[in-house]
């Protein structure tokens, strides 16, 4: 690739989705065990599609869904309608008092105004509509895409249906309980009915990855095209300085233009388009590219007053009532598009995605309220102070007289000095607040995973504040940006990200690797620490990645370990496998150091906060030990403050004890009384008894309490990734430290360079690598589960399970309060870990630009 004038360079594919000797597989099943679910030959479009199987789920059955297809449709039917009857049909002289209206024969007579008085006639009101064709014109055009829309709603009602009987018939969920069922419930059943009814024909067993990447293919894309600064998002500002600009207007046109659009780069939900797989013939296809975004901008320009009214008008009718009951909503903030692009992981789930932001919701509030403006607050205590006096004096004066009302604009200024005296109190901080910066960004930093090196230590300057309010922006500046995205939306298009077509071609065919059963992902999505990880984030030694292979601010590397935890029955390939035993060999040593140093948390410090779930605010008990210990160590210097750091996050995570045989009563649909994972299951018996939970079983009482303990064991593995990305962001700190390299918060260009980054001396390199047990590795024996499950499930149930008294908090083993969440073995305690999968023997039989996983 080195005589392409390109900053990525070509990815080779050396790993494998599909277990040995299933490249070919032909599966014989009998003429009596075949179902409407036997071989399902677009898999693709059984999962991807809007009617798919995880939004069927997310948005609680068929039923709601269905409603909600139908309400969509009204609403916009009512917009346009309603809108149109304000413009023709109203008589604004009558209705603003200045036509008299006479129903009487005597004109003295006093006769009150009627609503239907302003009304115009029917006839009026069609001669009106029939002489303005700019209005027609827009309702010709409504009415195109009203029935575009309804065309769209029938098909997937069928689409819907089929999911609904796939549910019931495939899965044994009826509707009305599906949502009591957690995701990961439901994916375990697909995964068991891929071995009873093989409805994917390439593979034997379908893996928690083959289903995230269906159901992610094209946000896998967008969000490593955010990582590597490839689209045209952010652009300096006179003034302002550098603003990000992503709105869902223009994150539309992107899909548009990538993804499913006419002419776009796939030819399917799940293809590449082979010409796009070929380097020869790039910079034609860069061309084509470029004249498809010049027409689509072109398209966006002509549509732009429709868009830009229907912004408006749906804005005014969504916002103005919220606006008069909380004037103060608009100085809320919310997480930006950007903020959810750029703090994404890769295969991260809608739900997981907004669950994790919900809880770093409250700190990055508290973060943002520390840089309120003296100045400003002194002038809206001041501004308060008179608004709120003419305000009571109007208010006395109504309680007073009624009649006050009807003078003209009083109730009127009345209304806009109560939104006034709301809006300056919203810039009045609490006084009994005290607010800790560097602390308050710890917190944020658990919960989002993601945050430049450079904001660490610099919590409290402006400069901080201003970028991390790129990633959690106030409301009001979300709803005008999206009013402003069809005027600029174009102009991005056109000229901002056209020239970027060639980078986009090269992007696509770098980064593009077809897997067996999956078809063509983004390779970042495979989470591969050799193809992609970053030196700078404990891959030194195990990454071949170069520079722009890399994915940025360690989102390989996170990326793994979240969906390791969240999917503790995932077997990872080989250099995954050999990451996250580093990573666990690196907590069992920063933890005996703290051993030594006499730092370590309390035992069942995780049951603690958990318990305090009920009364205790952000952040969980745990997590605000470990960054209160942190926050008392400023006195030291800064070396040995970072290492108590690392040390007190690493025993935390060392003392995470409950959660891997708690989850071995959760997994897939074994009872906590039967078996655990490792024993011989009795997974078909349980999924094909009608009307059973398997959250029910392993509760040991009722659906309520069985929903209680999927929430539980949800905090757990939460908090564990939390623990974790403080860990490894305190890992990284140590690194940059003692090996400055590039670590820049925006990447403005691509780099050029094509050389790899450099490796850990040979030292580190020859460290050991034994594998302990975790949360995404199975026991070594079922044994030794049944007798950790035991141990654990007494105080599990007597805690949560509501078996004996709830003040009775029972205490696991010594040994086992020093195992973390996912099992962290002692020294010299034997592990074992699934053998790696190997590599594909050959790929002579492809084209060199097809990376066959």
């Amino acid at each position: 690739m080195a005589h392409f004038d390109t900053q990525y360079q070509r990815l080779e594919a050396s790993y494998s989705d599909s277990p040995p000797g299933e490249e070919d597989l032909l599966v014989h099943v009998p003429e009596g065990s075949k179902s409407p679910w036997h071989h399902i030959e677009n898999l693709d479009l059984f999962f991807s599609r809007i009617s798919h199987v995880y939004n069927l789920h997310q948005k609680n059955g068929f039923t709601c869904m269905l409603i909600g297809e139908i309400f969509e449709l009204m609403q916009f039917i009512f917009v346009v309608a309603f809108t149109t009857f304000l413009v023709s049909c109203v008589d604004y002289d009558i209705l603003f008092a200045n036509k008299m209206v006479n129903h009487s024969q005597h004109a003295s007579e006093l006769v009150k105004v009627t609503l239907p008085d302003a009304f115009l006639p029917p006839s009026v009101c069609s001669a009106r509509i029939q002489q303005n064709g700019f209005l027609i014109s827009i309702l010709v055009i409504a009415g195109v895409f009203w029935i575009h829309r309804l065309i769209k709603f029938i098909y997937n009602i069928c689409c819907y249906w089929e999911i609904h009987s796939f549910y019931i018939n495939a899965l044994k969920i009826p509707m009305a309980n599906l949502p009591y069922y957690t995701w990961q419930e439901v994916q375990a059943r697909i995964v068991q009915i891929q071995k009873e009814h093989q409805i994917c024909i390439h593979k034997k067993e379908l893996t928690e990855l083959d289903i995230y990447h269906r159901i992610l293919r094209f946000k896998n894309y967008m969000v490593a095209m955010v990582n590597k600064s490839l689209l045209p998002i952010r652009f300096p500002l006179p003034g302002l300085g550098d603003t990000i600009f992503y709105t869902r207007g223009l994150k539309y046109n992107f899909e548009l233009i990538f993804f499913w659009g006419p002419g776009s780069l796939f030819e399917n939900e799940w293809s590449l388009k082979a010409e796009y797989k070929r380097g020869g013939n790039r910079l034609e296809l860069a061309e084509k590219l470029s004249a498809r975004i010049l027409w689509i901008g072109i398209a966006n320009f002509i549509l732009c007053p429709l868009i830009l009214i229907w912004q408006i008008l749906y804005a005014f009718f969504s916002y103005t009532e919220i606006l008069k009951r909380e004037p103060g909503s608009l100085g809320a903030r919310c997480w930006s598009l950007y903020g959810r692009c750029y703090l994404r992981h890769f295969n991260e789930l809608d739900h997981e995605l907004h669950s994790r932001l919900s809880k770093g919701y409250k700190p990055a509030s508290k973060y943002m309220n520390c840089f309120i403006s003296p100045l400003l607050t002194i002038v809206a205590k001041n501004v308060a102070f008179f608004a709120g006096s003419i305000l009571a004096v109007l208010i006395a004066l109504t309680i007073y007289d009624e009649d006050v009302l009807a003078v003209e604009h009083v109730l009127t200024t009345v209304t806009l000095l109560g939104v006034g005296v709301t809006i300056c109190r919203s810039f009045i901080p609490d006084q009994h607040l005290v607010f800790c910066p560097e602390q308050l960004l710890r917190v944020i930093l658990a919960h989002i995973h993601y945050m430049p090196d450079h904001w660490q230590a610099n919590a409290h300057r402006y400069e901080t504040r201003d970028e991390f309010s790129q990633l959690f922006q106030y409301k009001a500046a979300f709803i005008l940006e999206e009013l402003l995205s069809p005027i600029v939306t174009p102009l991005i298009l056109i000229f901002c990200l056209r020239p970027k077509s060639l980078e986009i071609i090269d992007f696509f065919r770098n980064f593009t690797v077809e897997v067996v059963g999956v078809g063509d992902t983004c390779s970042f999505a495979q989470m591969d620490v050799r193809q992609h990880g970053h030196p700078a984030w404990m891959s030194a030694g195990k990454t071949e990645a170069s520079i722009y292979q890399q994915a940025e601010d360690g989102k390989t590397e996170l990326s793994l370990m979240h969906f390791a935890i969240t999917n503790p029955k995932w077997q990872p390939p080989r250099e995954s496998t050999a990451f996250i035993g580093f990573l666990k060999e690196r907590v069992l040593r920063d933890s005996s150091v703290a051993l030594a140093q006499q730092a370590v948390l309390p035992d069942h410090a995780l049951f603690t906060s958990i318990q305090s779930l009920q009364s205790e605010s952000e952040p969980h008990s745990l997590i605000a030990n470990v960054i209160a210990g942190s926050s008392a160590l400023g006195y030291v210097s800064h070396e040995l403050q970072a290492s108590r750091q690392l040390s007190e996050v690493a025993s935390a995570l060392r003392s995470f004890s409950p959660l891997q045989s708690a989850q071995q009563t959760h997994s897939g649909f074994q009872t906590s009384g039967s078996h655990v994972e490792g024993a011989p299951p009795r997974a078909h018996s349980t999924m094909t008894a009608s009307g059973t939970d398997a959250r029910t079983a392993s509760s040991g009482s009722s659906a309520w309490e069985g929903q209680l303990q999927s929430l539980i064991l949800s905090e757990y593995a939460s908090t564990e990734m939390s623990l974790h990305a403080l860990y490894m962001h305190e890992l990284h700190k140590q690194h940059t430290q003692t090996e400055p390299e590039r670590h820049v918060w925006h990447r403005r260009e691509s780099d050029e360079s094509g050389e790899s980054a450099p490796e850990e001396p040979d030292a580190q390199k020859g460290a050991p690598t034994v594998i302990p047990r975790s949360a995404s590795y199975p026991f070594s024996s079922p044994r030794q589960a049944v007798e950790e499950l035991a141990t654990l499930q007494t105080g599990f149930q007597r805690r949560y399970g509501g078996i004996t008294d709830p003040g009775t908090v029972h205490r696991a083993p010594s040994h086992f309060s020093r195992l973390p969440l996912g099992g962290w073995a002692e020294d010299g305690q034997s592990a074992r870990h699934p053998e790696p999968v190997p590599e594909e023997s050959s790929e002579d039989e492809l084209p060199p630009q097809i990376h066959k996983v």
